[in-house]
């Protein structure tokens, strides 16, 4: 079992190379209105003689208004609250800086599942080619063609990705830029544009859905680019099925930390707590087709080993 610290000092080095990266944090049809606040963000850091002086971004005005989501959803396991609880608190609203992975080279023993030019290593369920749209480096969600998953399956792993929202904000709450990446079809981390856009809690960018709300709310501007790293950590079973030990994840957003090993008490599902199901702990990454069109660039995983 990993101690608490070991996710969170893994993903720290991946950010060393990366002051050095030049891809561009908008999209190729243009900047959004956010655009200007991360050219400030950009402008705000300074180096002078060699030296780097960070100067932490004002906090953005976000949306205060009365809560969204249930009042007749099931009581999460172990907490106070239910399951996209409408009166739950919603996260700090945290400014990150101009990247932090953005552009990140995967390590020599990662598997890039999206280098660029092709989703050679996805598939739809019943194993067709991924008909997501690939274009300038990048592929987007093809609205109702469903979840693409990887050919691939993996264990406790290390995952970078990165993701936009569309540039022009269309819906609100839980329809607006809406995507997710699931760990063996049962646990999502949200994918979300939550800038200036109420919903409940534990369905924010960040969140571990349906079960605990991430710890701040650093995304970027529609149409800017985030990068995630998240490492994540396989329930497991005994050999009469029951559970030996339950899953984790701990995530990164923009250099925020969103989860640091935060326990799972369950398969993450919409309205509903439900128990672990046995399996072998092992299973494919999917992104999630919600009718949005989230765009994704530079996504590569590593297995973890155990130590001697």
């Amino acid at each position: 079992m990993f101690p608490a610290i070991t996710g969170l000092g893994l993903l720290a080095l991946i950010a060393a190379g990366c002051e050095t990266s030049h891809h561009h944090d908008h999209h190729s049809q243009g900047a959004s209105s956010s655009s200007a606040g991360s050219a400030a963000t950009a402008s705000a850091s300074t180096i002078m003689d060699g030296v780097f002086t960070p100067e932490p971004p004002p906090t953005p005005q976000q949306n205060t208004g009365p809560g969204v989501g249930y009042d007749k959803t099931p009581v999460i396991r172990g907490q106070k609250w239910r399951v996209h609880d409408k009166d739950r608190p919603v996260p700090p609203v945290v400014t990150p800086g101009a990247r932090f992975s953005h552009g990140a080279p995967p390590p020599s023993d990662a598997t890039v599942l999206f280098g660029g030019r092709d989703l050679s290593k996805w598939e739809l369920a019943d194993g067709k080619p991924a008909p997501w749209t690939v274009m300038n480096g990048f592929f987007q969600v093809a609205p109702k063609t469903k979840d693409i998953q990887t050919r691939q399956e993996f264990g406790d792993c290390q995952l970078h990705l990165e993701f936009a929202t569309p540039s022009v904000p269309d819906g609100t709450s839980q329809g607006r830029g809406n995507s997710g990446v699931f760990f063996h079809s049962d646990f999502e981390v949200q994918v979300l544009d939550s800038y200036n856009n109420r919903t409940y809690a534990d369905g924010q960018v960040g969140a571990l859905y349906g079960q605990w709300p991430p710890l701040a709310n650093p995304v970027k501007g529609p149409g800017e680019w985030n990068s995630y790293d998240i490492v994540f950590e396989a329930p497991r079973f005994d050999a009469a099925g029951k559970l030996s030990r339950p899953g984790y994840l701990t995530v990164i957003l923009n250099g925020v930390l969103m989860h640091n090993r935060k326990e799972l008490n369950g398969p993450t599902h919409h309205q509903a707590t439900d128990p672990y199901k046995p399996y072998n702990s092992r299973g494919k990454i999917s992104l999630q087709d919600h009718g949005n069109i989230t765009r994704f660039r530079n996504i590569w995983v590593r297995g973890i080993g155990e130590y001697n």
